[in-house]
């Protein structure tokens, strides 16, 4: 009988990761696309790169100096895993930079430049010097080190130059110091339209204004990164708010464990550097390219040259939306399921709009995790506050990177006279639910929207995730339950239609596959997750697959099941896509279950299923199941997006069968198109037809 704990049927977390951010890296690659949506994937890939070692490398290296030796299914150490990370990321490194000096070379024809000070003309320089001195000197940090100077405390992605000095009255003497580029400042300097100077060459330039009676010698621009990871005592926090703002301050002070060089850094200024920063070698990336690829948006966002990316899709009003009905009538009379971004986002802030101003509803209920900045949806549940309605916002703090965000929300929602939760201790509220409860002929009616997203507009625009609307009782009545749990105190936290985690989804989920295991070849699961990491899942899944059940997994990230291997998982495929939009949604399709069809917030890793409140919910609606399905099925046959993960966890781009292109975000943006056009031609009554009859038409 095969072991299917056996280490080599499992993936690494942390590889699988760095293969994930590999593929964002191949998008940029992509010679077919635009060339600043090449850029934009080098943004990203960067941004990504800055979180996996703020928490996943400086969470290793914690391990290993504790001299832990857990291990996950794939059975590295802390220590095994540093290393390969470490070798693979350097190895990396160099397809990054020919990628980057590609996409810069071919938009330079384009009329978008980045050229150093040295590099331009005599006019531009000019204009440089005369920046310099009216924007940038006033607010520049220079900072010399020595023994009445110390090495000054640098804040996590710190940017900036080391500079080794000469004295000119003494040449033998030399001095190092610190040229600190705030945040303020623009990463690069736009001369003139289209040409744009890194900020360091400038300041590079004027070094010697900077330090008088010394002149510069040797010099190197750096970036530091933090262990960003904050630990809260939670059974210690009598102010769990004031706790959390003090581990913000700490955050900026976390280990450092990764430092970024130019290439103009030799050895004795590195060593010098280290000296005083204490970064092990190997977290040393020297580069032959300008430092802090996450600030190519600034490029990237350049409104004079938009026509180099992608063209925008703007999100629309379909059915049953598309007329202005107001929105408690059309869900009294039906469920409604929404795919963002291709559907507009609308529906959803106009739900919590409305019953902010509708003098029939008496209380407002929402989780919010990541809401973003100017959020209308906070705005409306402080207008409602404000009007004598009850408000009970559940406003997670812990939301890793947006705690200061939810920290000012909070307090705002506090002031207008919400009922503010800040989280349930020992838990991330992660689940996207909301409720309104409306008076209606005397009885109250209660109106709810389930989803696989944050409540956010901004982001909503370029994530995919689903939004169920819903006044069905058996829906409402459980999410009254679970805001219950929320507020209150309760040790039986299990609700009857849906399910909550930490309790529920993952029995649930497991009870799905082994449903589909008695069935055998007879079985099938689709399942559309961020990450697949639990073991205990995995191995349902190998069961499953061992029992004849044609498993299909659309992962985007993480992947800790190896498919494909003999005897184990034959009959399980796994792709991820990745494209114009970021994959987000978490959906389930099991073909013997009476249900069938699930949307969560959860992903299959243990953080989801064991130590974070979130929900997982039928769709019964007919037409919300058959719209899922065919979503699903469209990205399994796609062509265009999808890399397929091969037995040894590398991963191959989805070739071409017969000539036929699918790229299924384009297929989505041109069907929802065509019915928005036809909702202007045709019958309210024959547009609803269309738009429940079939979501695709191919």
């Amino acid at each position: 009988m095969i072991n299917l704990k056996d280490p080599q049927f499992y993936n690494n977390r942390e590889l699988s990761w760095l293969q994930f951010n590999t593929r964002v890296l191949k998008q940029a690659q992509d010679e077919s696309l635009p060339l600043l949506e090449r850029l934009k994937f080098l943004a990203i890939y960067g941004t990504n790169l800055d979180e996996f070692y703020m928490i996943r490398v400086a969470g290793l290296k914690k391990l290993f100096a504790a001299g832990i030796i857990v291990s996950g299914a794939d059975k590295l150490t802390p220590l095994q895993q540093l290393c390969e990370i470490r070798k693979y990321l350097h190895q990396e490194q160099q397809v990054l930079e020919h990628c980057l000096n590609g996409i810069l070379s071919s938009v330079e024809k384009e009329g978008v430049v980045v050229k150093s000070y040295n590099e331009v003309n005599k006019n531009q320089k000019n204009k440089l010097d005369r920046f310099f001195y009216e924007q940038i000197y006033p607010v520049i940090i220079p900072i010399a080190i020595d023994a009445t100077h110390p090495f000054p405390h640098l804040n996590n992605l710190s940017f900036g130059i080391i500079v080794k000095l000469n004295d000119i009255d003494v040449e033998t003497v030399e001095r190092f110091g610190i040229v600190r580029v705030p945040r303020v400042l623009d990463r690069f300097i736009e001369c003139e339209n289209g040409l744009f100077v890194p900020v360091e060459s400038v300041v590079e330039q004027h070094i010697e204004d900077l330090f008088p009676g010394y002149t510069l010698n040797k010099y190197s621009a750096f970036r530091v990164t933090r262990n960003a990871d904050m630990e809260i005592e939670e059974e210690e926090a009598d102010d769990f708010m004031e706790i959390l703002e003090e581990g913000l301050k700490l955050r900026r002070k976390g280990a450092m464990v990764r430092l970024e060089v130019g290439n103009n850094a030799d050895e004795e200024i590195i060593n010098f550097f280290n000296r005083h920063t204490n970064v092990y070698k190997d977290d040393i990336y020297k580069f032959h390219t300008f430092l802090n690829l996450p600030s190519l948006w600034q490029i990237v966002g350049s409104k004079d040259f938009a026509h180099l990316l992608a063209a925008p899709f703007k999100p629309k009003l379909l059915p049953p939306f598309h007329n202005n009905e107001n929105i408690f009538s059309i869900l009294e009379k039906q469920d409604v399921l929404m795919y963002h971004p291709y559907e507009s986002f609308e529906p959803v802030v106009k739900l919590i709009q409305d019953a902010s101003k509708d003098k029939d509803v008496v209380s407002i209920k929402m989780t919010l995790y990541r809401s973003g900045t100017n959020s209308p949806i906070v705005q409306a549940l402080m207008n409602a506050s404000e009007s004598g309605k009850q408000v009970t916002v559940m406003v997670e703090l812990k939301a890793r990177f947006d705690e200061e965000n939810n920290l000012i929300w909070a307090k705002a929602l506090e002031k207008a006279g919400a009922h503010v939760i800040y989280g349930i201790k020992g838990f991330k509220v992660h689940a996207k639910a909301a409720l309104v409860t409306r008076r209606k002929n005397g009885k109250l009616k209660q109106y709810a929207h389930l989803g696989t997203g944050n409540y956010n507009p901004a982001t909503a625009k370029i994530y995919t995730d689903f939004s169920y609307l819903t006044s069905k009782d058996e829906i409402t009545n459980d999410l009254t339950r679970f805001f219950h749990f929320l507020t209150g105190f309760s040790k039986k936290g299990n609700l009857n239609k849906l399910y909550m985690s930490p309790s529920q989804i993952k029995p649930k989920i497991l009870s799905l596959i082994q449903n589909e295991t008695r069935k055998g070849s007879e079985g099938k699961i689709i399942a559309k997750i961020n990450s697949l990491v639990d073991e205990d899942v995995i191995r349902a899944l190998y069961k499953a697959s061992q029992a004849g059940v044609k498993v299909d997994l659309i992962v985007r990230g993480i992947c800790c099941l190896r498919p494909g291997v003999d005897e184990v998982s034959e009959n399980i495929r796994v792709i991820s896509i990745l494209g114009k939009y970021l994959e987000h949604p978490r959906v389930f399709y099991f073909k013997n279950d009476a249900t069938g069809v699930y949307i969560s917030s959860a992903d299959w890793m243990p953080r989801n299923l064991v130590r974070r409140i979130e929900l997982l919910t039928g769709i019964k609606d007919k037409n919300s199941r058959e719209k899922i399905i065919q979503i699903l099925n469209l990205q399994i046959a796609d062509n265009s997006l999808a890399h397929e993960l091969q037995s040894d966890g590398s991963y191959i781009k989805v070739k071409r069968d017969n000539n036929k292109w699918i790229n299924n975000h384009k297929l989505i943006e041109d069907y929802v198109n065509r019915v928005s056009k036809a909702t202007k031609k045709e019958s309210s009554s024959s547009i609803e037809q269309l738009a429940a009859r079939l979501f695709l038409e191919s």
